[in-house]
């Protein structure tokens, strides 16, 4: 079997495909981060306000501190939202270019 020069994946010695499964575990950590109803309270509070400090998070979606911290750091580690030091405050936006790319995936992996 001959590999193919259009293909997208890799192939091992016998041409068969070969999926990378560190790669899938890291995708599935970014899914699993935006299919959280809390987290999507969130980006969409972040997106409303354009820029947003933790405080004001918590505040308007009546959630103790240490919660939003913890959601806000896995939104952090998956790079879908910035954060920006003033001070000893922490302003938070979105990374809409992240999420644009996974939104455009999505779109790819359901229509084909």
């Amino acid at each position: 079997m001959t590999p193919d020069n259009n293909q997208v994946l890799p192939v091992d010695p016998k041409g068969l495909p070969v999926i990378d499964d560190y790669q899938v575990k890291k995708s599935a950590l970014i899914f699993r981060a935006i299919n959280h109803k809390l987290r999507q309270d969130i980006i969409l509070l972040i997106h409303e306000k354009e820029k947003i400090e933790v405080t004001q998070i918590y505040s308007s979606l009546r959630i103790e501190q240490c919660v939003a911290s913890q959601h806000l750091a896995v939104l952090r580690n998956n790079k879908l939202v910035y954060t920006e030091r003033k001070g000893k405050y922490i302003y938070y936006s979105i990374n809409y270019s992240r999420l644009q790319l996974i939104n455009d995936f999505i779109k790819n992996l359901v229509a084909g």
